[in-house]
């Protein structure tokens, strides 16, 4: 049970802690750390009477939802981009997205452009349809690029959130199949993070989009098994 449970904090921590490697070995927080097992053994006894997900063992967690926000969604996650062609050549080419819309702000000097996986056959052609239709899709991406940034030799980049002071993590993408996938992530010159054979969590990647950010990459059967202790 100690083995499972140090499992489980293991993936909490690869959400958590993060720092950003450079390149391999594998950071740290990859690892399994053996001082987590008495706790991980209290946590599993708190939990044994009912589900992990139930209010009682997740303090602060609603069950009755206002039912106000019947119809919210996650909708979007904004990260800023250096250049936009790059990014999106990424994106699309890489990753397989599509562009769902394009929202430029002269007065304000920067471009949004939002990515995701819809068909955009059911786009609306006129362009204020297409905005609303775009803000109604679930998990999209929102790329912003400060108008410049790509030329500006002065500019360093933006802080991708895996290095001191940590924060934001990793977005996550499901593909078909986590081994076939990198290899083809590898082909392309993709950078990576971690890749699915190393650390102690096999079938899992991570690799960097053009800016830096990290991008989770899994499949449905291979997580089931690789989580089935944390479960």
């Amino acid at each position: 049970m100690a083995s499972l449970v140090s499992n489980s904090l293991s993936r909490l921590s690869l959400f958590r802690l993060a720092t950003a490697p450079t390149s391999f070995p594998i950071p740290e927080f990859l690892t399994i750390n053996p001082k987590a097992s008495t706790l991980s053994r209290s946590i599993s006894s708190s939990m044994a009477s009912s589900s992990k997900e139930s209010p009682s063992n997740n303090p602060g967690l609603h069950a009755n939802l206002d039912e106000a926000t019947k119809g919210y969604i996650m909708q979007q996650t904004m990260y800023r981009i250096k250049d936009p062609k790059v990014s999106l050549d990424f994106y699309s080419r890489v990753l397989g997205m599509s562009l769902l819309k394009r929202l430029d702000f002269p007065e304000s000097k920067f471009s949004l452009y939002f990515m995701g996986y819809e068909d955009l056959s059911s786009a609306p052609s006129n362009p204020a349809d297409r905005t609303a239709w775009t803000f109604g899709q679930k998990a999209t991406i929102e790329l912003t690029h400060n108008w410049g940034t790509e030329s500006d030799p002065d500019f360093e980049g933006y802080h991708n959130g895996n290095s001191a002071p940590r924060g934001f993590g990793h977005i996550g993408i499901t593909v078909d199949d986590t081994h076939k996938a990198c290899e083809r992530f590898e082909h392309l010159g993709v950078e990576f993070v971690k890749k699915p054979n190393d650390g102690t969590m096999k079938g899992i990647a991570f690799i960097k989009d053009p800016d830096g950010y990290w991008i989770e990459i899994f499949d449905t059967k291979t997580i089931g098994e690789i989580t089935v202790g944390a479960a």
